[in-house]
This record gives C-alpha cells, sequence and structure tokens, in this order.
C-alpha cells in the first residue's frame, strides 16, 4: 500500500497533469480542501492589483486578456476588408466541353512578436505583516488607489510544494535563494484585468478543475497560465477549448494568441484542430472569395496548407496567393517577404504547369534568388521517374512544406514533351489512380490540367459513360480543345495505355480531328471492354494501382 501514501508537501507527489486520462495511471490528486487554508500552507500570497493603465504602454502591446487580443486582431482585419479588392480568383473564361466547364487555367491573376510581461515581484519584510496568519484570506483594500497604483489587495494562504510541482515560476520563486524565498510573505503585483485568471491558476494548481466554460475567459486563463509557466493548466484550458464548438473567429483567435503561447507544446492541439477547421470551411476557396481575401496571414496559411483545396490546379493556388499577397502588402519589397518567407513555403511548384513556372521567374512579387530555386526544384521533381517522384513524396510528409505532396486537385495534373521539329508536336502522360476510376461510376468525368500545342490549349478527359449501344457501361478517353474565338485546328492524335504483362504503351486509338473552340473527341470504350472487367482486380491496365494513359498530339500540315 506504499502507492497509498502521499506527502503534501513533497513535489513529486503533488505533480498534477490535468490532461492525464490513461486508465492505467492513478487520478490526479486533488488537493481543493487546501486551498487557502492555514492549516496546511506554509506561505502567505500578498496579490496587490493596479489599474490597467492605457499610458504606461502603446496600444499594440496592451493584450492583457484575449479581449484585448482579439480587439486589435479585429481592428487589423478590418482594415485590410476596407483595401480594394482589385484581382479575381477567378479569372479564367468557362468553356463548355461536352456538356462539362473546364477552365483555362493558363491566364494570368492578376509574426507578430510578444513582448514578455514582466511580473512583478515586490520584497517584503517579515515584520510587515504582524497579524502573520490572521491577515491572509482577507481584502485589505478599500477601493482606492495609493500613490503605487494598487487598487486592493488580495492574500492566500497557499502550499509552496504544491505550486512548485505545477509551475517551474513558483518553484523558482521559492527555491533560488532571493529574499522571496526566505520569506512567509510573498507579494506579486498584477494588473486588475488578470485577476481573474490568476485566480483560476491558483484554484486549478489545487483541484484541477476550472470554474469557466466559455471561450472568452479560458482563453484569459490560457495566456496566464503560459506567464505563470503552469503547464497542466494550459493543456486543460486547450482540451476545453477544442471541445467547444469552432467557428472562424474563434478559429483565427487561436491562431493569433500570443507567440510564446503558440509555441507551447501543451497548445498545439488547439492550433492543429483550428487549422483544420478553416481548411476544411474554405477547402474550396472560389466559393468564398470576398470572405477568404479578408483572412488574417495566419489563416490563409492554415487554408493553403491543406492537401484538400478543391482547385483546378496548383497555378489556382499560385494565382490565389499573388491576389492575397497584393490585396495585404502595398509595398513589392513587403510582398516579396511575406512570399518568400511565408506563403511560398505552401505553393506546391512542382505540380504547377510548365508555362505559370515561366511566370514566377518573371513575376517582381517574388525575390530572384526564390523564385530560381523553387522554379529548378520543380523541374527537376518533374524530370523523376513516378516511381521516384512517390519516394519523394512519402518523405515530404515528415516535413511542413509538403512541396511534392500532391494535391485532389479538380484537374489531373499532366506531363507534357513538346516538340517544335521536324512538326509540331506533343506528348501528354495522364495517370489515375483506380479510386479515381472507381469515382467515375456511373457517370462521372475528371479532367486533366490544360496543356498547349501551336499556342493553343488542350485537355483531356476520362469518362465512365454507356458504350454506342447504351448496353452497358465502359472507359472513355476524349481529347478537347479549349475555346478561345473562332480558330480551327487540325491535328493528329493517338491514344495508348499501358497494359500488363509487358507494362509497355499500347496504341488504343488514333485519327485526325479538326478542332474548333469547345469541341472534343475520342472513344467512349477505349479498351473495348465492359466498366466491370476494366476496374476487376485482374485488369489488364491498373499497374500498382495507377491507370497510366498516353496522348500523342501532332498539328496537320
Amino acid at each position: 500500500m506504499r502507492d497509498s501514501v502521499m506527502d503534501l508537501f513533497d513535489p513529486r507527489t503533488a505533480v498534477m497533469d490535468s490532461d492525464n486520462s490513461s486508465p492505467t495511471r492513478s487520478p490526479n490528486p486533488d488537493f481543493a480542501f487546501a486551498f487557502n487554508d492555514s492549516n496546511f500552507s506554509d506561505r502567505v500570497l500578498r496579490i496587490e492589483i493596479v489599474s490597467d493603465s492605457l499610458e504606461t504602454q502603446p496600444e499594440s502591446q496592451v493584450c492583457h486578456t484575449v479581449a484585448d487580443w482579439a480587439r486589435k486582431s479585429k481592428r487589423h482585419r478590418g482594415d485590410v476588408a476596407k483595401m480594394e479588392n482589385a484581382l479575381d480568383i477567378n479569372t479564367h473564361p468557362e468553356e463548355q466541353i461536352l456538356d462539362s466547364q473546364q477552365p483555362d487555367i493558363d491566364d494570368d491573376v492578376g509574426d507578430e512578436n510578444h513582448d514578455e510581461e514582466e511580473i512583478r515581484l515586490i520584497e517584503e519584510s517579515p515584520s510587515a505583516k504582524t497579524a502573520g496568519d490572521d491577515a491572509a484570506n482577507s481584502d485589505d483594500s478599500n477601493g482606492s488607489e495609493d500613490s503605487s497604483g494598487v487598487i486592493r489587495v488580495k492574500t492566500l494562504h497557499i502550499s509552496s510544494p504544491i505550486l512548485a510541482a505545477n509551475s517551474p515560476f513558483f518553484k523558482k520563486l521559492f527555491s533560488n535563494g532571493m529574499m522571496e524565498s526566505e520569506q512567509r510573505h510573498v507579494t506579486l503585483r498584477i494588473n486588475a484585468s488578470e485577476e481573474a485568471a490568476l485566480m483560476e491558476i491558483l484554484n486549478f494548481m489545487y483541484s484541477n478543475t476550472l470554474s469557466a466554460t466559455t471561450a472568452p475567459p479560458l482563453l484569459d486563463v490560457l495566456m496566464a497560465a503560459d506567464k505563470y509557466e503552469v503547464d497542466s493548466c494550459m493543456r486543460h484550458c486547450s482540451r476545453l477549448l477544442r471541445n467547444l464548438p469552432m467557428t472562424t473567429e474563434s478559429a483565427l483567435l487561436y491562431l493569433d494568441l500570443p507567440t510564446s503561447v503558440l509555441m507551447a507544446e501543451a497548445v498545439q492541439p488547439l492550433t492543429d484542430a483550428a487549422k483544420q477547421f478553416l481548411a476544411a470551411r474554405y477547402k474550396d476557396i472560389s466559393k468564398f472569395q470576398d470572405e477568404v481575401i479578408n483572412l488574417p496571414l495566419a489563416g490563409i496559411e492554415a487554408i493553403m496548407s491543406s492537401d484538400d483545396l478543391q482547385l483546378a490546379s496548383e497555378d489556382a493556388v499560385y494565382d490565389f496567393a499573388l491576389k492575397w499577397t497584393r490585396a495585404h502588402y502595398q509595398k513589392p519589397e513587403e510582398r516579396r517577404e511575406i512570399l518568400g518567407t511565408r506563403l511560398g513555403r505552401y505553393i506546391r511548384f512542382p505540380y504547377m504547369t510548365c508555362r505559370k513556372l515561366k511566370k514566377v521567374l518573371g513575376c517582381n512579387d517574388f525575390d530572384h534568388d526564390f523564385a530560381t530555386k523553387v522554379v529548378l526544384d520543380a523541374l527537376f521533381f518533374k524530370a523523376e521517374s513516378p516511381h521516384r517522384q512517390r519516394i519523394m513524396a512519402v518523405e515530404e510528409t515528415t516535413r511542413t512544406s509538403r512541396r511534392y505532396v500532391e494535391r485532389t486537385y479538380k484537374y489531373r495534373p499532366v506531363k507534357v514533351i513538346e516538340f517544335e521539329l521536324p512538326r509540331q508536336q506533343c506528348v501528354v502522360y495522364l495517370d489515375l489512380k483506380r479510386d479515381e476510376c472507381i469515382n467515375l461510376f456511373p457517370s462521372g468525368r475528371v479532367y486533366s490540367q490544360a496543356f498547349h500545342l501551336g499556342g493553343q490549349g488542350f485537355f483531356l478527359s476520362a469518362h465512365c459513360n454507356m458504350d454506342q449501344q447504351s448496353s452497358f457501361h465502359c472507359f472513355g478517353l476524349f481529347l478537347g480543345m479549349q475555346e478561345k474565338g473562332s480558330v480551327t485546328f487540325s491535328v493528329d492524335y493517338e491514344f495508348a495505355a499501358r497494359s500488363k504483362p509487358t507494362e509497355e504503351y499500347i496504341s488504343k486509338y488514333e485519327g485526325n480531328y479538326t478542332f474548333t473552340g469547345g469541341k472534343a473527341v475520342g472513344y467512349r470504350n477505349l479498351f473495348s471492354i465492359p466498366w466491370t472487367s476494366f476496374m476487376a482486380e485482374d485488369s489488364l491496365y491498373f499497374i500498382n494501382g495507377i491507370l497510366h494513359l498516353r496522348a500523342e498530339l501532332t498539328i496537320k500540315r
């Protein structure tokens, strides 16, 4: 029964972790009965409360409570909202192709530092309190302000081992050889706005509970717990806040807390939840253009870091990053700083089209060295084999940039090899995962990103459709031309797919066609088999779960 014996004044047994929910561990000790009780205390804590003086600090630094922090953040976002929204995320004209819409994705689109607050300690001689314990547990203030600015005084009986076990701040206070460590009476001076949060923290270190249940007071406690280094209370606040309904405003507030709070390990689950909420809410940025353009930097980073953005391609992510940066930062050097050190990390340049990468090199909003580096990195990635690309993507998942990890784009990336001589020709490679093909049934379509031949934009589209006699479903592949005026274009084309057992590309269909804008040509049953055979486990066309398609286009003379 040795484990059942606990010394109240032994810091080793007084350590409390409010998030310790493991069923294999004993519950956290509850010392609520000892809070502010002279029978179980060895010190008297005198709390001097001073008025919150706005004259003593610049407005940007007066953030004693989350209300102050929220007001400052909202003012900043409100200023941004008034700026002219000169660019549109969807600048690409819509095209009608096979009764579907596929945008021309080639067109142009047009850290807060936390100031550490000093915690004021007042040295007090043992003779200053002649009444001893009788002075404790009282409010010595009559409500008036003295010459030192103190408007109220609270005194509490405290157990130094309990506080020291929960807070490195109090541990240093009681054991670092300072005069306070040898005195029975210790004085803290705080601002009036911090009083409620400090009392919550002191009570928590005894009882592992908080009376606060809503976000504003919990955030005040969280910030105070960071200030007084009570990690267990920070974890408890983080868990309670995660259990509250998340909103855009609350998520942004969690991401905009002081830097020291954001860096705390105990707060990471809360900030992760806030990022996930924003990423899920705004995954289709095009539906929330006016709302998203006014979000602060932390919110934009959360959205752009997501793998599940529902945009046409990475080109659209790049265009959005430029649009947001130009709306929030008027000076070119500021835009280069933000894109080079913050947002640029979340643009997955290896999945941008080569035509768009060329524009990155000429964009004045990017630092030249940064642009050169990311473009070269993207081109080297594109030159790798698919197998090597998948390995690089897996290795990247352990990092923060995730630049080699492919998002769930609306339009599938393609690899393109272009030839100018002896004839203008391009070879296009499109890979589709088995799951993507499964999702096409019974009448779905998936489009490729645009590629170009002779200055004209084309795209591939894979369909699940009925065969010519409408007797069964089958896999179809089509080639379409993006609409740009009344131009006509004569092209020889060939469709091929890798097939077992050789795993070489085998020609499936070829022909020639004179395109006009918005038209498409292809084959409704590319493999001449029903959908069930195409998707079967022993299908000849899925190699390691990937369908490899190839299209060759040549301009007719």
